[in-house]
């Protein structure tokens, strides 16, 4: 055999040792070393990121779609995953893979949501809402700053401007960065990692369950983690182990077939406007509880239920005070309880003209969007039926889209209805084997206990990975909640961004048993 030389021995020596320490910094990185970690990345961090926002995302317009597919499959590429399209019947999710170094590990499947809200740029403070700024604080009017003042200045408090700085490219930016680290210092995740990108989650993500369905086996994973929506008001970490699903309703009532001069028809054509207001107030009482029987039907929170919820440390005079109401509805005695129930909600309505096109005249239809926020407990089809039942009882014919002449003389009460299930709700036990994994990857980052919510008020696609794939999931939110988020002058605060990037690589260097 022939005897190593010096200087082989010494490079063999030596790449032990570097195989050694490697081993002891990534079982090891506490919160000090992630911080410094997260340091070291930060100022590349927040070029990719202002790229990526630079990037329009609206998932209505293929070629958006197709600018961040390509954007989402290089930098992932770059850092050693494999990519691969997954067809649909409308945009393409992207599935990213990064196989563990020993076999038989377990798989993290991390969902990413790319596609943001559309954008009215005459309501927001900059130039555009696709050209990210830097700004003081959460005042959407105050100065911009110059990104060049961050080489010598930082404070965690100035907020990065651009439409889905928080929802959710924020995430996404984190996550690679947290990926970058861990390539610099040749660290491994004790698993194997799966990466699945949606890009039409503001959609409602109309195509993702038969996507999941028709690829069971490429998606399958132990563990499912989703890095969206916001912390806990109070800024801390946070775990979110369930989220409510989404059904929505269209109403149209209809009044004359056209509208009518209110001087010669008022008190003789009936209003649609009016009677869409009554119809809409008879399924709700005066204190915000839904009058529609068997609304609330199998929800019953036990008082070990009710002792998780009070353990949310929410200070409710603050909300009730940043939102500015006076007080709340009475479905339940807290925020955390209220949002165990379903909710039906009056997100927009339409008849006539108002403001500077205001006219004196009998509305011709009157439109109502609602929206049904679901819980584990109850389905969304069952919901839509008791309110469509409700509305058969006030006395309405329903109509498929205009009604016909016929249609108008027989029925004095005319109305369309439209509905759509989006995704159903999901919720995972606090002591679930992801539950404590992240748990311990939080404690060792932050060296506090992170909020547990056992769920989020908001809607997230995830039913069909839960009940398809039968895997558990967690929400990983690291955002700040006043970040205007489906609104004009989204925003993310730069000490959540930097916080989100040590919350990534305590999760990437958590071991999982």
């Amino acid at each position: 055999m022939k005897r190593k030389t010096k200087k082989a021995r010494s490079y063999a020596t030596t790449l032990v040792i570097t195989l050694m320490l490697t081993t002891v910094a990534y079982s090891q990185p506490k919160r000090d070393k992630l911080l410094k970690l997260t340091e070291e990345v930060f100022p590349s961090a927040l070029e990719n990121f202002k790229g990526f926002l630079s990037i329009p995302n609206n998932g209505l317009f293929p070629e958006h779609v197709e600018a961040n597919m390509l954007w989402c499959e290089d930098e992932f590429q770059q850092r050693g995953f494999e990519t691969q399209r997954i067809d649909t019947k409308g945009a393409p999710l992207l599935l990213a893979e990064r196989q563990a170094k020993r076999k038989n590990k377990p798989t993290l499947l991390i969902y990413l949501q790319i596609d943001g809200q559309p954008v009215d740029s005459s309501k927001w403070n900059q130039p555009s809402p696709y050209t990210p700024v830097l700004k003081f604080s959460g005042d959407e009017l105050s100065d911009t700053l110059s990104w060049q003042t961050l080489d010598e200045n930082y404070d965690p408090d100035w907020r990065i401007y651009a439409r889905s700085a928080s929802d959710a490219k924020g995430p996404v930016a984190m996550f690679l960065a947290a990926m970058d680290v861990m390539n610099n210092y040749r660290w491994q995740p004790d698993y194997n990692l799966k990466i699945i990108m949606d890009f039409e989650e503001e959609l409602g993500s109309p195509h993702l369950p038969e996507a999941v369905e028709d690829n069971r086996a490429l998606l399958a994973a132990d563990m499912l983690v989703i890095l969206d929506g916001p912390r806990h008001p109070n800024n801390k970490p946070t775990l979110t182990f369930g989220a409510r699903g989404i059904s929505t309703i269209t109403l149209k009532v209809f009044g004359p077939k056209y509208p009518q001069h209110s001087g010669h028809y008022g008190n003789y054509v009936p209003n649609p406007a009016l009677r869409l207001s009554q119809l809409l107030s008879s399924m709700k009482d005066a204190y915000g509880r839904t009058t529609i029987s068997g609304f609330y039907e199998g929800i019953t929170l036990a008082d070990s239920v009710k002792n998780v919820l009070r353990r949310v440390p929410d200070d409710e005079d603050e909300i009730m005070q940043q939102i500015g109401i006076a007080s709340p509805d009475s479905v339940a005695v807290s925020l955390q309880e209220a949002i165990q129930y379903p909710s039906l909600n009056i997100r927009g309505l339409s008849s006539g003209w108002v403001g500077d096109e205001v006219r004196t005249i009998i509305p011709s239809e009157a439109v109502a969007e609602i929206d049904i926020r679901l819980v584990k407990e109850t389905d969304g089809v069952r919901l839509v039926n008791l309110v469509k039942e409700h509305i058969k009882n006030q006395g309405y014919h329903f109509v498929e889209g205009q009604p016909t002449d016929k249609e108008r003389t027989e029925h004095s009460k005319l109305i369309s209805f439209e509905y759509q299930h989006s995704y159903a709700a999901f919720r995972t036990s606090f002591n679930s084997e992801i539950g404590v994994f992240l748990e311990k990857a939080l404690q060792r980052a932050f060296i506090v206990d992170p909020i547990k919510l056992r769920t989020s008020g908001g809607s997230i696609p995830i039913a069909p990975f839960v009940t398809t794939l039968g895997v558990p999931a967690v929400t990983v939110p690291t955002v700040n909640r006043d970040n205007n988020q489906h609104s004009p002058n989204e925003n993310i605060r730069l000490g959540n961004f930097f916080e989100g990037i040590v919350t990534c690589l305590a999760i990437l260097t958590e071991p999982m048993k």
